[in-house]
């Protein structure tokens, strides 16, 4: 069976190489390595100059994502991938049981204005979530905004709301084919109605509520054409009174001197004070504020220079409350008067512990902070004078998502989840700081099988690393378990436990096969605070490909898998991490997933957003950054050598990590591909970097992944091992 599977998989990609290749204008020669033909890709002799370097870059033509012959392009690849794919037979059955996994009923967390709580709700398959109300929390569900509705298709998609502080109107970001572009629309809660007033180009904005309107950030409208790739730059805040036109909309705040700096704007509940937090890239941020009192009614510089992260929490006794890593590599709570803001007196709240601080939010009168220990979730409650009133007891080891509440209610709302338990709602009273179970699903799925261990193992310096292993219980390690290794390693995120987002939903299916499931927690990250992140930043970024390498060496030395039952994947600087290390030591692994990745280090810069990263990477304007970027690209590091089976996902509309990396990272190891297995990249079609992408695209790419992961691991037969 396996051989007649293999035979008519290689006759599809063979008949498919001499289609693609008797089309092609440029060329009357096709790619053959091993057994798979490849579309023929373009190379040109076009190159760059680093420092007196020449450095080729012969598929600079599939940057352009939007013209005729990239297109044609990603349709003869996507031929390729979906043909080869849709030929497993085992497929189906992986789509079926992803809708099992994924089709049942889930809440967000309730917010409540006046009467009303309002949450996101899903029926289980839904494309969309739909936000509802009900009259308290047991009154009639009432549908407020059905973000199905918005297109035939399920790609457009539902981003931040907002609440006006009196509970009347909902403002609410509305984005299309997963584009981190979002225009803002306005519902009266009352009535149900919209109104008119629609605000366009708006990206990477928060809203701050008044009296008659709201602050946002907004970019200049860009050149038709131009919106997938065009630069961010020149954000400006803005001032929408409701009702009006937002051509008319007010000027707050433009730094024409500083066009790549972007703004998040504040105001104070009796709005007689505005924060500005200015960042100009990941981490770090400067801070002003302006007093509407004040005869002088710009704004005020706290902070001037980027060494630090600002976070404003909200206000109590005329003292405006950060979270800040200023002098605190794990983060702690200061507080500042707002008649002292020319010159700054900080004064600390909650000093740093042990636990770095993931977030914390002013609710009931209360800090409630959610720290981060040993890479899960610890969450405490402390008086607003700083002094601890409760440590919460949580279900498991595992992660708290997300907190909802006020600032002058008891009683607030938190999402949990761990490896094997899908995202529950809680409810929190802080006065007592007991946990009630709220909203629990009931999943297809019998987590009671299932184990997660956290083991600690010696990176390539010697550094002790954690990650989480996950697995049937009583599962014997022979040394064969197929296996699935995740991590991400960047920009100070913490990849904690989790069962149900969109990254992890392979998670339950590999356990499900007598496989294991391991997210390793690697340098990068922020899982132990300002130190751990910046031990995996700039030149010392190896560190983070060092730490994935040997957790994958672990994994082989304790027996749990071989290099031929490994699978590396991860997304957006995950991809990067996918492709450094399978360029680096194509040896470890069978199956390489690179998604969504960062992968041509040399001009990342270029594009959407992308110069917000040097923070992180440096930038290749300088020659110390360009000389250790271009030792680890993907995209110039894909030399000729047997890699791993290879399946690159990414998508038409993403504007984060545009899909150009991942085009040339697909040409360059199609080419240098000597060994027999396959590189393919699949292109999701009215898909972004990942938010909003529908259910039915999400449980097809999953499918996709496993499909195509499970085949070359040798598995016919799902959970039949």
């Amino acid at each position: 069976m396996k051989r007649q599977k293999l035979m008519r998989l290689l006759f599809f990609v063979a008949i498919s190489g001499l289609i693609i290749s008797c089309a092609s204008e440029t060329s009357k020669q096709y790619m053959q390595k091993g057994a798979f033909l490849y579309p023929i890709t373009t190379k040109l002799d076009t190159q760059d100059v680093f420092f007196g370097e020449k450095v080729a870059d012969p598929y600079k033509w599939l940057e352009d994502d939007r013209s005729a012959e990239t297109g044609a392009w990603v349709e003869k690849q996507n031929s390729l991938t979906y043909g080869f794919i849709d030929l497993i037979p085992e497929r189906a059955s992986y789509v079926s049981r992803l809708e099992e996994l994924w089709g049942y009923e889930r809440y967000g967390n309730p917010i409540k204005k006046n009467d009303y709580y309002y949450f996101l709700k899903n029926d289980g398959l839904q494309n969309q979530d739909v936000l509802y109300r009900q009259k308290g929390r047991d009154g009639k569900l009432e549908e407020v905004l059905n973000p199905n509705n918005f297109s035939s298709d399920g790609t457009a998609s539902l981003g931040a709301i907002n609440f006006s502080r009196d509970g009347k109107y909902l403002a609410y970001q509305k984005s299309n084919g997963g584009s981190d572009w979002h225009n803002i629309h306005i519902l009266d809660l009352e009535s149900g109605k919209e109104l008119k007033e629609i605000i366009e180009w708006v990206k990477f904005s928060e809203v701050s509520w008044v009296e008659d309107g709201f602050y946002y950030a907004r970019f200049p409208i860009p050149t038709k054409g131009s919106e997938g790739t065009v630069k961010a730059a020149n954000q400006t805040v803005y001032f929408h009174k409701l009702g009006t036109d937002p051509s008319n909309d007010t000027e707050v705040f433009l730094d024409r001197a500083n066009p790549n700096r972007g703004f998040i704007i504040h105001s104070t509940p009796d709005n007689a004070y505005q924060i500005l937090e200015t960042w100009e890239s990941t981490s770090g941020n400067a801070l002003s504020i302006r007093d509407n009192k004040a005869k002088e009614k710009g704004f005020v510089d706290v902070i001037f220079d980027f060494d630090f992260d600002f976070k404003y929490l909200g206000t109590h006794d005329k003292q405006l409350l950060f979270l800040s890593n200023a002098e605190a590599l794990n983060k702690k709570i200061i507080s500042l008067k707002v008649d002292n803001t020319k010159k700054p007196k900080w004064k600390t709240v909650v000093e740093e512990a042990n636990s770095v601080i993931d977030f914390a939010q002013l609710y009931g009168n209360s800090l409630v902070i959610n720290y981060i220990e040993n890479a899960s979730s610890k969450l405490v409650i402390y008086d607003l004078e700083g002094k601890l009133i409760h440590k919460v007891k949580l279900p498991s080891i595992g992660t708290i998502q997300s907190i909802s509440g006020s600032k002058d209610s008891k009683e607030a709302f938190l999402s949990f989840t761990s490896y094997n338990q899908p995202v529950s709602i809680y409810k929190l009273d802080i006065t007592t700081g007991k946990l009630s179970p709220y909203k629990i699903p009931k999943v297809a799925f019998d987590s009671d099988k299932y184990v997660t261990k956290q083991v600690k193992y010696k990176s390539k310096d010697g550094t002790e690393v954690p990650m989480f292993i996950s697995h049937k219980k009583g599962l014997k390690m022979d040394g064969k378990r197929p296996t699935m290794l995740y991590g991400y390693g960047g920009f100070d995120i913490s990849i904690l436990p989790s069962f149900n987002t969109s990254r992890l939903l392979l998670g339950p299916m590999m356990m499900e096969n007598d496989g294991i499931f391991v997210v390793a927690n690697i340098r990068g990250g922020g899982e132990f605070g300002s130190a751990w992140h910046k031990a995996g930043t700039k030149e010392r970024k190896q560190n983070v490909f060092d730490d994935f390498i040997a957790a994958a060496e672990y994994l082989i030395d304790n027996n749990y898998t071989s290099s031929e039952k490994l699978a590396a994947y991860g997304r957006s600087n995950g991809g990067l991490l996918i492709g450094a290390c399978m360029t680096q030591r194509p040896d470890l692994f069978k199956v390489a997933l690179p998604a969504v990745g960062v992968l041509d280090m040399l001009h990342y810069e270029q594009y959407t957003i992308g110069w917000a990263w040097a923070s992180d990477y440096g930038s290749v304007k300088e020659e110390k950054a360009y000389r250790y970027l271009k030792a680890y690209s993907p995209v110039h590091n894909a030399k000729p050598q047997d890699y791993p089976a290879t399946l690159i996902t990414t998508a038409d509309h993403d504007d984060r990590v545009v899909p150009a990396h991942s085009f040339k990272f697909a040409a360059a190891l199609q080419e240098a591909q000597t060994g027999e297995a396959p590189v393919m990249i699949r292109v999701g079609i009215s898909a972004g970097h990942g938010d909003g992408k529908s259910t039915k695209e999400k449980i097809s790419e999953a499918a996709d992944i496993l499909a195509f992961t499970f085949y070359n691991f040798g598995i016919e037969d799902y959970r039949a091992q």
